[in-house]
């Protein structure tokens, strides 16, 4: 396919999202301002990335440590980018100063690597507490038994910052465990944990972000339905 060509459908894929999206958030009583949407970049050219990002995407979305490293020189710079990936606590030191948020903080080893080489480069990072809530072994995050120790513990941690949580659902009953997510979400900020600030919840996704925005996600990361499908195992 040409350029052009590709050019033009990340267009038309982002105006429909645009107006998809705004179409959920009217009929959830919600304000534009309370969303983001996500451009997940993974295998994407940065040519694409910079047409969504002129064409009003302002926050990426970044799975890989060494393919956003190779990939961001090129990249416009009026765009935020999260770590959205699995990260491991070796690869911290690479990205502690190349990303405005890491979304996929799932274990306290984790938080406290961030924390370490935080305080190293003089910064205080904002993260997500990443939450495994359909409890499936083969992905991570904190298991809702879990979540409070270590909502305290990283409290404690004087160079990071919670902002929220992030999830992702099995396939199935999507909407329960976005139901969940909200609760939690809600009970955490009734409980105005010092150091913890809940005002980031960060799921859906191409095929279940209508049901996300139904249950007050305000950020939602989109990849197929900018990109097109896409081959992972590049």
């Amino acid at each position: 396919m040409m350029e052009n060509q590709l050019d033009n459908i990340v267009k038309e894929n982002i105006k429909r999202l645009f107006f998809e999206v705004n179409e959920s958030l009217i009929k959830n009583n919600r304000k534009k301002e309370s969303l983001q949407i996500m451009a997940v970049t993974k295998t994407v050219d940065p040519h694409l990335i910079n047409i969504a990002i002129e064409n009003g995407i302002t926050l990426l979305g970044e799975n890989r440590v060494q393919e956003y490293l190779s990939k961001k020189d090129q990249y416009l710079d009026n765009a935020k980018v999260h770590f959205i990936g699995n990260l491991q606590s070796n690869k911290v030191k690479y990205i502690i100063n190349n990303v405005d948020m890491i979304e996929s903080v799932s274990s306290l080893k984790l938080a406290k690597e961030i924390n370490r080489y935080s305080i190293k480069e003089n910064i205080k990072k904002d993260i997500l507490l990443e939450v495994n809530i359909g409890k499936e072994d083969n992905k991570g995050g904190f298991l809702l038994q879990d979540l409070q120790y270590a909502l305290e513990e990283i409290s404690q941690m004087s160079n990071i910052k919670v902002n929220g949580l992030m999830c992702i659902p099995p396939k199935i009953n999507v909407e329960r465990y976005f139901y969940e997510m909200e609760k939690i979400f809600i009970d955490i900020q009734s409980k105005k944990i010092d150091n913890i600030n809940m005002s980031i919840l960060s799921m859906g996704m191409s095929n279940d972000y209508k049901l996300a925005i139904k249950y007050n996600s305000n950020i939602i990361r989109i990849g197929t339905a900018l990109f097109g499908k896409r081959d992972y195992a590049v």
